[in-house]
């Protein structure tokens, strides 16, 4: 049994980690703003009321989770906000940065403590954080924070290997959430998060900052 701790937690991919983590035996730490009545029933640990941009925030779940150790690490909590050229909205970008790129990162410090050598990292990124795959441009904030998130997890893989800590650089695919109005194109949230888990158990110290698409494929960048 390992100790999984999930943010963004409450619905869609987060939920869904929780709820196959759970079944599998592991011990899950889900954090979120708000709980959702299906994460509640898991009946595994909720850290709610967290603002992952919130430095504070982050320091009260740091608080909270004593001097316990972490297993896997999943950085999961992000937001989307379609804006193409001629709805420029800088603010909004902005924003994304700080959900999607710099919590993540500013988060996996503070937890570091927490983590030991042979524990992993997952950023949940996205292939349309991919340059080279980019080919209908638009979603600016999303697709520059993606990106941005992505080079962080390169870099964490350089820094942390040293420690014994691989990092996971993810892309769920094309899922039915609420993040894509639950497109019809797309797999369901249970066929993503098994090839997600599927990639962090082959996570290791040989394959660390690798991007990979839920289902085994190494992505572009």
């Amino acid at each position: 049994m390992a100790t999984y701790l999930v943010t963004g937690a409450n619905r869609g991919i987060g939920y869904e980690y929780c709820r196959q983590l759970q079944a599998q035996g592991h011990e899950v730490i889900a954090v979120c703003r708000t709980a959702s009545e299906e994460l509640r029933q898991l009946g595994i640990r909720v850290e709610e009321g967290i603002e992952l941009t919130s430095e504070s925030a982050i320091a009260e779940l740091r608080s909270r989770l004593g001097e316990m150790t972490i297993d896997v690490l999943i950085n999961n909590a992000a937001i989307a906000k379609r804006i193409d050229l001629s709805h420029l909205d800088v603010a909004s970008i902005r924003e994304q940065f700080e959900v999607n790129a710099i919590a993540p990162l500013r988060l996996t410090h503070a937890l570091l403590p927490l983590l030991k050598s042979g524990s992993k990292i997952a950023l949940m990124t996205s292939r349309m954080g991919s340059i080279s795959d980019n080919t209908s441009g638009g979603s600016y904030g999303y697709r520059m924070s993606k990106v941005a998130l992505s080079m962080a997890g390169k870099s964490l893989a350089h820094d942390l290997k040293p420690q014994g800590i691989a990092v996971a650089i993810l892309h769920p695919g094309l899922v039915q959430t609420r993040m894509t109005n639950f497109t019809v194109n797309g797999i369901t949230p249970e066929t993503s998060v098994k090839g997600l888990l599927q990639r962090i158990e082959q996570l290791s110290l040989d394959n660390t900052g690798t991007f990979w698409h839920s289902n085994g494929e190494v992505l572009p960048w």
